[in-house]
């Protein structure tokens, strides 16, 4: 690497508040919930589809799988999550209402806030889906539970399949504002000389000073604004446009390998 790169600081050295290197059978029920923001759809639209072997998490996406809403269709994805909130049956109360066209809670979901930091730092290890049609993201987005304000997003990334490549992948990373007026949106396209098929580790660190997103230690991203309320983590493999032809391409698959994350105190600092 040359003189000019920005590396992230090392991680905390005391233990992590959030760690999961899925080792166990099955998906920790303390960690994470299995569904894509299911208050906005039904129950059968919004669940994952994974399995767990000696690799991680596999997220899959599967021939017979449903789009998450038919409003959205062709959208199919498989999602996890570190929690959830809904308002009432019926209500525009709930996580992540990041379409402005009249999202309504179509499941009421009882509140779960299983790990919702404020500032902090989080590492993502993951391997990007080279399927068609395919898009690996991890955001950190606001919980809505203590106001409907707290909206913004923070894009550790965003990678389409497309964009994967053996020795250079893309991806989208940085701040989106959707409905908080405090912040603005500021996402840059990266270009990073891995193949992200691969595992590679992803951080983002936030305070009151701004954000730093890496990848593999590197900063890509900077930004001097971040949202100042409880974010929850999503990592979910979407499918974007219609289906396959050909049967023989599912499941379409992307990788989880672990999930670390520190909440704000001594030692992190953004900027």
């Amino acid at each position: 690497m040359g003189p000019d790169v920005l590396r992230l600081p090392e991680p905390p050295a005391r233990e992590a508040d959030f760690d999961d290197d899925f080792a166990a059978p099955d998906l920790r029920r303390d960690r994470w919930v299995d569904h894509y923001l299911p208050h906005w759809t039904s129950p059968e639209r919004s669940r994952a589809r994974y399995d767990i072997d000696s690799a991680g998490l596999r997220l899959r996406i599967d021939a017979d799988q449903s789009d998450w809403r038919e409003e959205d269709a062709p959208l199919r994805v498989s999602n996890v999550q570190t929690g959830v909130f809904s308002g009432p049956l019926g209500s525009r109360r709930g996580t992540h209402r990041h379409r402005p066209d009249g999202l309504v809670v179509r499941t009421e979901t009882p509140e779960r806030l299983l790990w919702a930091p404020a500032g902090g730092r989080v590492d993502v290890t993951v391997s990007a889906s080279p399927d068609e049609g395919c898009m690996l993201a991890a955001w950190l987005v606001g919980t809505e539970h203590l106001s409907d304000q707290d909206t913004g997003e923070l894009c550790v990334f965003e990678i389409d399949a497309e964009a994967v490549g053996e020795r250079e992948s893309r991806a989208r990373c940085g701040v989106k504002a959707h409905s908080d007026g405090r912040l603005t949106t500021d996402m840059t396209e990266v270009v990073l000389p891995l193949d992200a098929s691969q595992p590679h580790t992803w951080t983002v660190i936030w305070d009151a000073s701004g954000t730093v997103i890496g990848c593999e230690g590197v900063v890509v991203k900077r930004s001097p604004q971040a949202p100042a309320y409880p974010l929850f983590l999503l990592i979910d493999l979407f499918e974007i446009g219609p289906r396959s032809e050909s049967g023989t391409a599912y499941p379409k698959t992307a990788r989880v390998h672990r999930v670390r994350g520190w909440n704000a105190g001594a030692g992190i600092h953004a900027l």
